[in-house]
């Protein structure tokens, strides 16, 4: 179905594509609401990594606590899809005909 040079080619995509998501795996990214009072980490393949939250339970309406929770992890997510699409795009590049 493929030739030898189409195959190859697209091991080398595949290889690529799995070397920018090791990459990835190591960049960090954080969103953070409430003036710090809550605090997301994700990786760049979107993982959440960590999750503080700053301030004792028994001090943050519930309400509020989930509000301040979406907010936190809106920032971050948004922040790692762009992260992610400029790092998974960079290696699609390399591979695009160049004119």
């Amino acid at each position: 179905m493929f030739g030898n040079n189409q195959q190859e080619m697209l091991l080398k995509m595949q290889q690529a594509m799995e070397e920018s998501k090791r990459k990835l795996e190591e960049i960090t990214v954080s969103g953070e609401a409430g003036g710090g009072l809550i605090r997301v980490d994700f990786n760049g393949n979107r993982k959440l990594t960590n999750l503080e939250i700053n301030a004792s339970l028994q001090d943050i309406d519930k309400d509020d606590l989930e509000d301040l929770l979406a907010v936190a992890i809106g920032k971050a997510l948004a922040e790692v899809e762009i992260v992610h699409e400029r790092t998974m795009s960079s290696s699609a590049m390399n591979f695009l005909p160049k004119f």
